[in-house]
């Protein structure tokens, strides 16, 4: 294995959810201000994934005083404290640059409905195994 190689192995993440196109998700990001840090949440869709590795990032808008507002984050970036995953949306492209045409109910992403009795069990599992 390459010095490179290796030392993005190192720097990699693997705390954070897996994220899907459509997903409504909720993004903690630390934000440095003078000599003080805070963090400061950004919640939106996910529309787009690109690249891979330490080089991922994902898109995440949301509309904000009537303005559409887009913010490409690092998937690996220290500046991330924690992602939450919402709700899963419900949809069949790879890109969703759509939305951006869309205003009001129209730029909304479906919610992907799952057997209640299995959802559960999933989360119950994944819960078991981070204690």
């Amino acid at each position: 294995m390459d010095i490179i190689t290796s030392l993005e192995k190192e720097q990699m993440r693997t705390d954070l959810p897996y994220l899907e196109i459509g997903d409504y998700v909720k993004v903690y990001l630390k934000v440095k201000e003078g000599n003080r840090e805070r963090i400061q949440a950004f919640e939106g869709t996910v529309i787009a994934k690109q690249g891979s590795g330490i080089k991922e990032t994902f898109t995440v808008r949301r509309v904000s005083y009537g303005v559409g507002v887009e913010r490409v984050i690092p998937v690996h970036s220290p500046k991330i404290e924690r992602i939450e995953v919402v709700r899963k949306g419900k949809v069949r492209r790879a890109k969703l640059y759509y939305l951006r045409d869309r205003v009001g109910k129209a730029a909304k992403v479906k919610t992907k409905l799952t057997r209640k009795g299995l959802a559960d069990n999933a989360v119950e599992a994944e819960n078991s195994e981070e204690q």
